[in-house]
């Protein structure tokens, strides 16, 4: 059995993991229909696999924002399978592909670096970065969203105080979601707000604590001091969290993301990502260049506009969303 069709078997255990798949297919349509079909014809124009193949698929890969550095890796591991297996047969190569892909995803570890670190005992913050524009606090929303149908005592901490509009922006969401939402006026200390919010959410037993923060980068400095002594006081109040860091990227920048997880990664010891309107580009290949290039687990994925689109990421969920050749559409006709 070849690693797609484990994959296909996986994924059709029960209604659930169908769900999934089915949203990885659709949110992963623009990348898949660019991928694929750059794939299918270099697979068709060579029947043995070669070094013009390799350097053909180099560039397909690089097309699709996989990035040089990973890319270059890839290629690497894909040779050296290719005469581990003696395959000559380029028909072969999408199944080798797609199972090198999920091995370089998850490299020394296992899928438990995609989970969020808040179960336990006491109130878990999760600080969110991120520059203004990426989704920032429609991601927060979603998932408090999540948080909440999973049965958690939900509150927001609106620390982005600099933006107009971006605390009543985070009130709507938090309506949405039926969690409530600690804010000051506009301009006030983000840090004052965030230590507002874990005084509020313990005194309502909550579980978790969302905060929002300031995205403008054009003031890169003032900025990271900011985020630098917010993370500072819920050190103080709380130790040992914030027990996540999500940087919210738009996948849509493609490379450009990678330099934003650079800076961000510097100020406040990122530990995921959020990568929203995966569905919204061709070039969904960044999930891999942000994990093997800066060693950051992908958390979540935007699949869609609904309030339940942001999914948690599954690599391998995510290898077959962008090779499965499934016509959605019409299995629903």
């Amino acid at each position: 059995m070849g690693f797609m069709d484990k994959l296909k078997q996986k994924f059709k255990q029960d209604d659930e993991t169908k769900e999934v798949t089915e949203k990885y297919q659709e949110g992963m349509k623009k990348t898949r229909n660019s991928f694929s079909g750059k794939l299918n014809d270099l697979i068709a124009r060579y029947r043995k696999v070669d070094e013009d193949f390799f350097e053909e698929l180099e560039e397909v890969l690089i097309t699709a924002d996989v990035g040089v550095t990973t890319v270059m890796d890839l290629v690497e591991e894909l040779k050296m399978e290719v005469k581990r297996q003696n395959i000559k047969d380029s028909e072969q190569m999408k199944d080798v592909i797609s199972e090198k892909l999920v091995e370089i995803y998850y490299g020394e570890e296992d899928d438990s670096i995609e989970k969020l670190q808040i179960d336990g005992a006491g109130l878990k913050v999760i600080l969110v970065v991120g520059v203004n524009g990426a989704g920032k606090t429609t991601s927060i929303g979603k998932l408090a969203h999540q948080l909440k149908q999973e049965g958690k005592n939900v509150v927001l901490a609106a620390g982005d105080t600099f933006r107009a509009g971006a605390i009543d922006q985070l009130e709507v969401w938090g309506e949405r979601a039926n969690v409530p939402v600690i804010k000051q006026s506009e301009g006030s200390d983000p840090a004052a707000v965030i230590y507002d919010g874990i005084q509020a959410a313990k005194s309502r037993n909550a579980d978790v604590l969302i905060c929002d923060t300031a995205g403008r980068l054009q003031n890169k400095v003032n900025l990271m001091n900011e985020l630098s002594k917010v993370k500072r006081v819920i050190e103080r109040e709380i130790p040992g969290a914030p027990h996540e860091v999500l940087l919210v990227l738009d996948a849509t920048t493609g490379q450009n993301a990678l330099n934003q997880a650079r800076t961000f990664s510097d100020a406040t010891n990122v530990s995921g990502i959020v990568l929203t309107k995966l569905d919204g580009t061709a070039k969904g290949g960044i999930v891999l260049a942000i994990r093997n290039e800066l060693q950051l687990p992908v958390k979540f994925v935007g699949l869609g506009e609904k309030i339940d689109d942001l999914q948690r990421f599954d690599a391998s969920a995510f290898v077959y969303g962008l090779f499965s050749d499934i016509d959605i559409e019409a299995k629903e006709d």
